[in-house]
């Protein structure tokens, strides 16, 4: 759950995730390996307020030519790095960051994650500037820090194993901003088309206060508007920002909640389709494109088809509400004339993550419970490629070593 006093930036956004318990050296390890260019995580403890918390800055190449800690206070226009020099950034487009993301080794629910942040970006400039979002070049955006500031945040809510995110309602200042398209009106124009349908609260500060890079993540993450009463708080993290505000501390509070956990029921709506002339390469693509655009699980099965020829049983798992999507896909990426569906009963064991230490690191566990028992324990699998890279182990190792800190802590 997120609540905003100061507002909300990209560096803010992640300084909290890292605040409340995200390991920032193995975030920024894994980052490095991503990003097209060298650039610096600098994670400090810092105050707003008399509230102390965590301020993150990401410092490429062209911010260390030039002293970055004299000119921060007396900027209005920043896109999150309050006065940063963007000139000297390449500006990368749409296609460009989206190819670099999928070329990287992250997990595929933060590329798909991270994908659609800058998606909605993009269909935000493009309304705005009226232009095609192929056309839009993000000026602020398309800089390597904030780059690393969406995909950081993407990774580091996954590293933290969030199912649901809740955005109590922004602030917005007043006034006007400087960015790289000249003088706006305060919010600016993409962060106020980002937040359509989202509660904000006017606030007396001359300030940018909430990003577009944040407006974003914030708005592609929510998925309601509250936590679930019966929440248990289980951590709390202050992201903090760059500048001092005249009357409110500068500070994004991100609150870990775990609702208690229950196993349940709810429908899911089946796909089918029976391929016999598609290439196997082919399927493969065409599962990944329908997880990244939502399925619930995808599998193939060999069959037996008609004419002797031997074929795939493609089946897709869905939410009700994205039947639509995945169809297009389906129909577009496959050569089958038609998919049947239907609504099928799943009843799903509540789950949580538990961290357990091995001799080649921190790995975490996924508990499976049934009537207020675990019944199920299985290590993360992505925990443990990079645990057995790290250690130049096999992955096996790692995880049966999981396997038994796991059953060791059950006991």
């Amino acid at each position: 759950m997120f609540d905003s006093t100061g507002g909300a930036s990209g560096d803010m956004i992640l300084a909290a995730l890292i605040h409340l318990g995200v390991d920032p050296a193995a975030l920024a390890a894994e980052l490095k390996a991503f990003a097209p260019e060298p650039f610096e995580l600098r994670v400090e403890s810092a105050r707003s307020a008399h509230l102390s918390g965590t301020r993150v800055r990401v410092l490429t190449e062209a911010e260390h030519h030039h002293d970055h800690h004299d000119h921060h206070h007396h900027h209005h226009g920043h896109d999150h790095h309050h006065g940063h020099d963007h000139h000297h950034a390449p500006h990368r487009g749409l296609k460009e960051i989206g190819a670099m993301i999928d070329r990287s080794e992250l997990p595929e629910e933060v590329k798909a994650r991270a994908h659609r942040v800058f998606r909605r970006l993009g269909e935000a400039e493009a309304r705005i500037h009226g232009a095609t979002i192929d056309a839009i070049h993000f000026h602020e955006v398309g800089a390597m820090d904030s780059i690393v500031d969406i995909v950081g945040a993407c990774l580091a809510l996954h590293k933290l194993g969030v199912d649901a995110i809740a955005v109590g309602p922004l602030p917005q200042g007043h006034g006007t901003i400087e960015c790289a398209h000249g003088t706006f009106p305060n919010p600016a124009p993409a962060t106020v088309e980002l937040l359509r349908g989202h509660a904000v609260v006017s606030v007396d500060e001359p300030f940018e206060l909430v990003t577009p890079t944040a407006a974003a993540l914030l708005a592609e993450w929510k998925t309601c508007d509250r936590a679930p009463s019966g929440a248990v708080v289980k951590a709390i993290g202050y992201g903090i920002g760059h500048r001092e505000l005249k009357s409110r501390p500068n500070l994004l509070r991100a609150i870990l909640l775990e609702v208690q956990a229950s196993a349940n029921e709810d429908e899911c709506l089946v796909l089918e389709t029976n391929l016999d002339d598609v290439s196997p390469e082919l399927i493969g693509v065409l599962s990944g494109r329908l997880l990244a655009a939502g399925a619930l699980d995808v599998f193939a099965v060999a069959a037996q088809m008609k004419k002797q020829r031997p074929g795939v049983l493609l089946t897709t798992l869905a939410r009700t509400s994205d039947r639509d999507a995945l169809l297009d896909l389906i129909f577009r990426e496959s050569t089958t004339f038609g998919v049947r569906e239907y609504t099928a009963r799943r009843t799903i064991l509540a789950r949580r993550f538990d961290t357990v230490t091995t001799p080649y690191g921190e790995v975490r566990i996924k508990v499976g419970e049934w009537k207020g028992a675990d019944v199920v324990r299985a290590p993360e699998l992505e925990d443990c490629v990079l645990r057995a890279q790290e250690r130049g182990v096999s992955v096996r190792a790692v995880y049966e070593a999981a396997q038994r800190a796991a059953s060791r802590g059950a006991e």
